[in-house]
């Protein structure tokens, strides 16, 4: 029997804290079959640690565990289960190191405006933690996402009930995007005829160059573009829109990704807030920027540094920022118990989480009385605003979507090679002054250039071409393992988008497509197309790129099943490997809360359950192991029986929550390998644990529910203490004593 190993990740939130309870599970059934369950830490704590070894005891340090995963996902041997990491943003980070601080680990200061050269060396340093730091390092394959059958059939069964009907009466409702200067209207792309060292380089008015990046390696068929966003246009286009929804007597909304966008759509976000707030931000202009107050961490950072003033100098600003809510429109709200807008922290209203739910409560939004009322998103960019106002279109003509009855939307997603890395990395740069920014070769060859005003955002992007072919190749066999429609995402009209559809049209002939229904449609037809399906009952894979891949996984996913965590995620890793990711964890941070103040975790770990059984398979496949075949086989008829039992954690304290599911989980596992006839060692094995927890039930369900109800302490929110957390989330002995003694 040879031995494999299967890596779990160790992250944060609700997915980590729920780790405790279920990996103790996993490697108990997996023990003795040969396959060994190993944990590697990618959490925003972990990586921050990781980074910083030479001021650190050696009780304190860990190993650059993301690395190490990186060039693992390069390798055939590659078996990688990845939950929900944080995508961190400043705030984020900045209080990770406070925590870390408090806890005895020297970990200095993030510089968020670096003067001396070591600050500027510091804050690159830690941008290595920022943002989606994670994901392109893992991520050496594209993206299969789509719900499990089982799940499918399930959600259809038992619709969940947070759909909200669109007014019969009429929605105010809208989406509202720039018309020009953004960087849909301006991107530049092309594809390298061959191999090139580049830099990209800011020259002024005046003939003054400024190198941005040194050495910047591209490869033969690599798709490179070039962008800009306008910041007049920007802050113009934020003014117009707050008095429409000032007009239309409807909430305000901003809708960016600030975590995976960790350079743009901050910059994006601040000007909204330095709009919306003018008149009072303007009038203290000199006293916020000697207390350091930086609007691209929003409204909370300036209100969080007023503290660095005398009382009635804090309070004088306070008064005046106040004063803003009389004459402006009503912001949606994240929290009306707090005052907490969406304007108040870049990551609290992510895009892709934020907008299903727009749709899902009827096009409406919490406004500070917590009610919901109909609203204006805000998405700058034309790249994807477009899907958005489609899907709200069509609510508004055909009434809200029924999870009872609608098609699944499955996605490949292009994503291998860092494919598409949006205004998140080392190539996004915002605009010394009135100039241009472009990409050159060592010759002097100049392969795209911006024009660009002081402030403006630049960002570059890459697409290799390998990961283009093989995602084109994963949609071809998707197409045929389901007999579904597969529909490119993608616009002849964008820069981008026009280079992709030329190597989609050069990649489909290597395949067999023969009576296969495959489309090229840009992304507002994309939308339609797919609506008219879903709402007719049928299914349909959308084909996208590695945004659309993004927003798209959480949207239909939380109309059709409640959640994104519930999808299946599997990455085909370029070298043979696998990486399985397991849903999103955009409601991850509330589910903690929760556990924190009533002692009960809502967090549904079906997508670890499900991205175990292909992992699991993996590992039988690899390794030959006919053991490990059969646990898979059993934990897939365990999730069946759990979806069908309904034993998804409740969102009320004192009902079942996430340590019930996986008990129950482990029940349903034991019973399905009992009842199996292909290896009578692992039945007789399974069929006492079976007999244990059965008759156990009652007991173990009384241990798991008496701990309810009342406050818990972790130890930590980024780095929780791990006795505390195991005592918090193993609370009945007689269930570990069956667990622990297999």
């Amino acid at each position: 029997m040879s031995d494999y190993k299967i890596i779990w990740t160790k992250i944060d939130e609700a997915p980590a804290l729920a780790s405790y309870s279920l990996l103790p599970i996993v490697k108990a059934f997996t023990k003795e079959t040969g396959v060994e369950i190993e944990t590697r830490d990618i959490s925003l704590a972990g990586r921050i640690i990781a980074n910083f070894p030479e001021r650190l005891k050696k009780d304190q340090k860990i190993q650059d565990h993301l690395t190490q995963l990186g060039e693992l996902a390069k390798t055939p041997d590659a078996n990688i289960i990845k939950l929900p990491n944080i995508s961190a943003s400043i705030p984020q980070l900045q209080a990770a190191i406070k925590e870390l601080q408090q806890k005895g680990y020297d970990i200095p200061d993030y510089p968020e405006e670096p003067k001396t050269d070591d600050e500027k060396a510091l804050q690159k340093r830690f941008s290595k933690v920022l943002g989606s730091a994670v994901n392109p390092v893992l991520r050496e394959g594209n993206s299969d996402r789509r719900a499990a059958a089982s799940v499918k059939r399930f959600a259809k069964k038992y619709p969940h009930k947070m759909m909200k009907p669109w007014p019969e009466s009429g929605s105010k409702a809208r989406v509202a995007h720039m018309n020009e200067k953004d960087f849909y209207g301006s991107e530049k792309s092309r594809t390298m005829d061959s191999a090139a060292n580049v830099r990209i380089e800011y020259v002024d008015n005046k003939g003054g160059l400024n190198i941005l990046k040194e050495k910047l390696a591209l490869l033969e068929g690599e798709v490179i573009d070039a962008s800009v966003m306008n910041i007049k246009a920007l802050r113009k286009f934020y003014a117009e829109q707050i008095d429409e929804a000032k007009k239309d007597g409807v909430l305000l909304s901003l809708h960016l990704k600030a975590t995976m966008m960790k350079v743009s759509d901050p910059i994006m976000f601040g000007h909204a807030v330095s709009v919306y707030f003018q008149e009072a931000l303007d009038k203290h202009a000199d006293t916020l920027k000697e207390i350091g107050a930086n609007v691209n961490n929003g409204l909370m950072d300036v209100i969080e540094k007023l503290n660095r003033l005398p009382a009635d100098k804090k309070a004088e600003i306070e008064n005046d920022i106040n004063k803003v809510y009389e004459t402006q429109p009503q912001l949606a709200m994240v929290d009306s118990r707090t005052g907490k807008t969406n304007l108040h922290v870049p990551n609290d209203v992510i895009i892709d989480a934020s907008m299903p739910n727009v749709v899902r409560d009827g096009g409406k939004m919490w406004n500070r009385n917590d009610e919901l009322q109909d609203c204006l998103a805000m998405i700058p960019d034309r790249c994807y605003a477009t899907i958005y106002k489609e899907i709200i279109e069509d609510a508004k003509t055909k009434g809200q979507f029924d999870p009872a009855t609608m098609g699944a939307v499955s996605n490949v997603g292009l994503m291998a090679q860092k494919a598409e890395e949006y205004g998140s990395h080392d190539k996004t740069f915002q605009a010394e002054g009135e100039g241009i920014i472009r990409v050159v070769d060592e010759t002097g060859n100049v392969l795209l250039e911006q024009p660009v005003e002081t402030g403006d955002i630049f960002r570059m992007c890459q697409t290799k071409d390998a990961a283009i072919k093989d995602w084109v190749g994963l949609a071809v066999r998707r197409a045929k393992a389901s007999g579904l429609p597969a529909v490119f995402w993608l616009d002849e009209n964008r820069g981008h988008d026009a280079e992709i559809i030329k190597k989609v049209k050069q990649y489909l002939p290597d395949y067999n497509t023969s009576g296969l229904d495959i489309k090229i449609l840009k992304p507002v037809d994309a939308m339609k197309f797919t609506l008219g399906r879903t709402r007719k009952g049928l299914d349909t894979i959308s084909v996208t790129g590695n945004v659309l891949r993004d927003y798209l996984t959480d949207l239909f996913p939380i109309l059709e099943l409640g959640t994104s965590a519930r999808m299946l995620s599997i990455v085909p890793l370029l070298n043979g490997g696998g990486l399985f990711e397991t849903g999103a964890g955009g409601s991850a941070p509330k589910h903690v809360q929760q556990l924190l103040k009533e002692g009960h975790l809502r967090w549904d770990s079906l997508g670890e359950y499900c991205a175990l059984v292909p992992s699991l398979e993996l590992a039988a496949e690899k390794a030959g192991n006919e053991k490990v075949r059969i646990l898979a086989e059993a934990l897939d008829e365990a999730v069946g029986s759990y979806l069908e039992n309904t034993k998804t954690p409740s969102r009320k304290v004192n009902e079942i929550d996430n340590r019930g599911s996986s008990f129950y989980l482990a029940m349903y596992w034991a019973e399905a390998l009992a009842k199996q006839d292909k290896d009578n060692e692992m039945k007789a094995r399974f069929g006492e644990v079976a007999k244990q927890l059965k008759e156990n039930e009652e007991i173990i369900n009384d241990e798991l529910l008496a701990v309810q109800g009342n406050p818990v302490d972790l130890g930590g929110y980024f780095l929780p203490d791990d006795k505390l957390t195991e005592k918090v989330m193993r609370p009945s002995p007689t269930l570990n004593a069956i667990i622990d003694s297999m």
